[in-house]
């Protein structure tokens, strides 16, 4: 039964900022879209756009077809590559398929690829700091032809073996933990001194925002709910960071996830949602808590994002 307004709980909610969509995740949904009506559906996309169940559904529901090999598309379709970006291989195949392809690459991680295929040309060994099977790492990985050496956490650092230490590179995921990406990059700097880091750090700007703005905020509240998929990179390391610390942490997909019993010990809570996630999630969930509970919310000042990557010309 409903609590009537007298014996709900009052929750006061801390809303980050910035949290949702970056532009990156803007620019790949717009190309998605806006191929839609250009070109009417079906759509394929190589992997899903980007890693949010909402949005992968809602752009199925307009007639976007998300595959996982290059194989399923049909001869000529047009086709469109995930804001992860791919590898070299997947390029040529799908050349060899499709009318028209669309490279909704996010610029950031295109940076990191341009990074790799420099450091080749040089014949440098690289590190990889990421998460093994993310297709991010898969697609940075493929953009050359020497193998890369991927490391995931401190301890695979610590134990690396490479070739020449003389002649070694790293570069790293967007979508990493700060804390931990610092903590693996200064154990190999310890072990390689003369290691070639980039010119700037390869995490991206959303990505360190929205990390910034729940660190923000961990000193304010006892409960900590991130909106995002289970398999967004971003969204987990923004939990992460509450159970880092000692704070109830949950990424959530959206309000049907809710489990009033997270509330009974709680009484302020921090919203955010990460970079893939759109933000009529968060207005739901406010909504759904509102019903349950008496809801005070502040909304928090952070970094402003002012930053727009343009579609390709064919689809402006």
């Amino acid at each position: 039964m409903q609590a009537t307004s007298k014996t709900k709980k009052t929750l006061n909610l801390f809303l980050a900022n910035p949290r949702g969509f970056c532009a990156g995740v803007e620019r790949a949904i717009a190309i998605v879209e806006r191929a839609l009506e250009k070109f009417g559906p079906p759509i394929y996309i190589k992997h899903e756009i980007v890693h949010n169940k909402y949005v992968v559904e809602s752009l199925q529901a307009k007639g976007a077809v998300f595959v996982d090999d290059i194989a399923e598309i049909p001869q000529g379709a047009i086709t469109i590559y995930s804001a992860h970006g791919v590898s070299k291989q997947v390029e040529y195949d799908s050349e060899k398929k499709a009318a028209q392809i669309f490279d909704a690459t996010c610029p950031l991680v295109k940076k990191v690829h341009n990074r790799v295929v420099s450091l080749a040309k040089e014949h440098k060994e690289i590190i990889l700091i990421g998460h093994a099977g993310h297709p991010e790492v898969e697609g940075t990985s493929g953009r050359i032809e020497q193998k890369v050496i991927l490391i995931e956490n401190k301890e695979q650092a610590k134990n690396i073996q490479v070739t020449n230490p003389e002649n070694l590179a790293y570069t790293t995921q967007t979508t990493l933990s700060i804390d931990d990406t610092k903590e693996i990059i200064d154990i190999l700097k310890s072990k390689f001194p003369k290691i070639n880091e980039p010119q700037t750090a390869d995490i991206c700007y959303a990505t360190q925002n929205r990390q910034n703005a729940v660190k923000n905020l961990v000193n304010k509240v006892d409960l900590l709910l991130v909106i995002g998929s289970k398999n967004s990179s971003n969204s987990n390391r923004l939990r992460d960071i509450g159970i880092e610390n000692n704070i109830k942490s949950y990424l959530i997909s959206g309000k049907e996830e809710i489990e009033l019993a997270w509330f009974n010990n709680c009484t302020n809570i921090a919203i955010t949602a990460g970079a893939s996630a759109p933000e009529n999630l968060v207005d739901e969930l406010i909504n759904y808590l509102k019903i349950n509970f008496l809801v005070n919310i502040t909304q928090i000042n952070g970094t402003k994002e002012n930053i727009i990557f343009n579609l390709p010309k064919e689809l402006r």
